[in-house]
């Protein structure tokens, strides 16, 4: 089965996505855990949430890929900037509590300027700060294009990053289609390459997640800008043939690309008829 679903508002409560979900064809989904660029998360309503669980079950949905604000970095040069990931991450680990046994997705960050090897170092901290042996999540480090400063860019930041995290059944990878692409991983050309180099770095059992994106740039160009699926680099078929094989089978596929729900619900039909599910 091809789990697959979209990034939707969490505006209208949890029950909402569910159903929203539903009506475009998809078997999971993402959402927001507060605000994209930061701020206070709304207060969770627990009977809106069994709803949600409710439906997921009924309808055999995949794991659900929280997302943490893109402006948290725990890597920044900034104390504040660094307080600010803290309190979003332990407040979230709460708050995903009450949908048991799903994943939460974050960009590992930007060490602007401190170099690769501090930037790892905080990260780790993080994680080892807030990551507790009793939490049903697992938190998932983003594969990222590579540009500026950004730590994830290559397989091996995200192992060292995983390597000195203590409790490592906590964490996982969510790797990025239209990322890696521009960070120089041919998914498109020589695909089973890409994931024994991943296999051999981290570990495909560290792989939970994709986001499913087609790229608006050429391969290897580090500038991270999503497109709709077969009009980008990548194209439909490279980007079927990669989430159909089967070493990812039954990893949940986000779909990040800019689109409105029609857009989205064309594009899960389409990925679901070309991968023959």
């Amino acid at each position: 089965m091809l789990y697959i679903g979209y990034h939707l508002s969490s505006s209208k409560g949890f029950a909402a996505m569910g159903k929203e979900a539903l009506k475009a064809g998809a078997n999971t989904f993402a959402f927001f855990t507060r605000n994209p660029r930061g701020g206070k998360a709304k207060a969770i309503d627990p009977d809106d949430a069994a709803a949600l669980l409710s439906i997921m079950e009924e309808n055999n949905f995949g794991k659900l890929v929280a997302h943490a604000p893109y402006t948290l970095n725990p890597c920044s040069d900034k104390e504040n900037v660094r307080a600010f990931a803290r309190i979003c991450m332990e407040e979230d680990m709460e708050r995903m509590e009450y949908l048991p046994g799903n994943y939460y997705n974050f960009h590992p960050g930007s060490h602007v300027g401190q170099g690769r090897e501090k930037g790892i170092q905080l990260i780790t901290e993080l994680l080892n700060d807030i990551l507790t042996q009793d939490q049903t999540t697992t938190v998932l480090l983003e594969t990222m294009a590579g540009k500026g400063s950004e730590i994830g860019g290559r397989f091996e930041d995200i192992a060292e990053i995983i390597d000195g995290v203590k409790l490592k059944d906590k964490i996982g990878v969510c790797m990025d289609t239209c990322h890696v692409y521009d960070g120089e991983y041919d998914i498109v050309r020589d695909p089973d390459a890409v994931l024994n180099e991943f296999d051999r770095i981290i570990g495909l059992e560290k792989l939970k997640a994709l986001h499913v994106n087609d790229s608006k740039n050429p391969f290897g160009s580090h500038k991270d800008r999503h497109e709709k699926i077969g009009e980008g680099s990548l194209g439909l078929d490279a980007i079927a043939r990669f989430i159909s094989n089967p070493k990812l089978k039954g990893l949940p596929c986000i779909l990040e690309t800019p689109n409105d729900f029609e857009g989205y619900k064309s594009e899960i039909a389409m990925l679901l008829h070309v991968c023959e599910v």
